[in-house]
Parts: structure tokens; sequence; C-alpha cells
């Protein structure tokens, strides 16, 4: 016959309410932390990945554009030049 002491199960209980304790001040930690980063990026005038996705498609878009009316030119130099 196996008999619980109260002090193992009181150690046990005490263990568990650590460990609960332990996760809820890794979790409000992390969350601390990701807020200060967030904080500091946006004093530092950093942007999101969505911010810089938006604007580099931006950029690629006005390159094209650019390179369109380049050629355009060149055809309209070229058919001066023959004239």
């Amino acid at each position: 016959m196996q008999t619980r002491s109260p002090f193992f199960d009181d150690l046990s209980r005490l263990m568990t309410s650590a460990a609960g304790v332990a996760q809820g001040a890794r979790t409000e930690a992390e969350t601390a932390f990701r807020g200060f980063v967030e904080r500091w990026m946006a004093e530092n005038n950093f942007v999101t990945r969505e911010e810089f996705e938006a604007v580099r498609e931006m950029a690629v878009r006005a390159r094209e554009e650019n390179e369109a009316l380049q050629a355009r030119l060149d055809a309209l130099e070229c058919k001066t030049d023959e004239a």
C-alpha cells in the first residue's frame, strides 16, 4: 500500500503554480519587448515590410514606364533624323 505524502502534494502544487507564473512572466516580457521594439522602430522612421513592398512595387512600375517612354522617345528621334 502506498500513501501520498502531503509534503509532496504541496510541493507538486507549488511547482505547478511556479511554472504557471513563469509562463505568464515570459508572455508579459515578450509583449513588453515587442512593444518597445515597435516604438523604437517608429521613432527611428523604420518602415514595415508591407510599406517597403508597396514602395518597391511602385519603383518597379516607374522604372518600366520610364523604359517604355525612353523607347518611344528613341523611336521618335529616329523618325525626325530620317526626315
